[in-house]
């Protein structure tokens, strides 16, 4: 355990050393902040219409913090490339693989070390994000259940990101190669229900349970669910399994 700690803290010195971490956390502040922001207008026009006679139930967990926390997968489509896509191919490139491959650490050491490394980073993205959330609690009352629950909805989808990005990078050598593939595997697994209203009963199934998105609607709602559970888990469990795989492989090659 110390050895996978000493690896995620070498790791978190590494983001904080380099731009990564401070355009990572303040680009999805932005863009979070954004969608906060039109969301509150959109839920500020509703409640002007029920006070001039329009829908008489609002509910500000359903339409500004549900939709909040949905978009989230839009911000993790364009920042979590950028935290993963060094972790393996800048190693390579510097030529710093060898090193910490010959070290007294087993792979999983090397790959849980580093994936607790940028699971920390992104921990504090979605820390400076709830900022946003508490202003609710100072103006209004929703209901801090839903919002915990998608907060795990959230993490646990961005962790497959995460883990699926750390595979894709210990694959080449070029960060912006990593960092292109990797955005273009999350967007698929992000709009791969698209097409399942096309598709056949037994396929649109499949592509539902598939979407990566899907699973985060009922942690949204306040429902945790234990096959959403058993998804986000066994895709993090994986994509971890296929990057020790793809580390002793590189072991073996060098």
């Amino acid at each position: 355990m110390n050895n996978v700690l000493a690896i995620a803290h070498k790791e978190i010195k590494a983001y904080f050393a380099s731009p990564i971490a401070y355009i990572v956390v303040g680009f999805s502040a932005i863009l979070f902040g954004w969608f906060f922001v039109n969301l509150l207008l959109y839920f500020d026009r509703m409640a002007l219409q029920a006070a001039a006679g329009g829908p008489d139930t609002l509910n500000v967990n359903e339409m500004l913090i549900g939709p909040l926390l949905q978009n989230v997968a839009v911000v993790l489509l364009f920042t979590l490339p950028l935290v993963t896509m060094r972790t393996y191919s800048e190693e390579k490139r510097a030529g710093t693989i060898e090193l910490l491959l010959t070290s007294p650490l087993t792979d999983v050491d090397i790959v849980l070390g580093k994936f607790l490394g940028a699971f920390v980073l992104y921990a504090a993205m979605l820390a400076v994000t709830a900022v946003h959330v508490g202003l609710l609690f100072l103006f209004g009352q929703p209901e801090w259940r839903p919002i915990l629950t998608g907060y795990l909805g959230v993490l646990l989808m961005g962790s497959c990101f995460l883990s699926l990005g750390l595979f894709i990078s210990s694959l080449t050598k070029n960060q912006i190669v990593a960092g292109m593939i990797t955005f273009a595997v999350f967007l698929m697994f992000w709009v791969i229900n698209w097409i399942a209203s096309f598709a056949g009963p037994t396929m649109q199934v499949v592509l539902n349970y598939l979407s990566i998105t899907e699973h985060l609607n009922d942690f949204t709602r306040g429902v945790i669910d234990t096959k959403h559970v058993v998804y986000y888990l066994s895709f993090i469990g994986f994509s971890l399994y296929l990057t020790v795989r793809s580390v002793d492989t590189e072991r073996w090659r060098g």
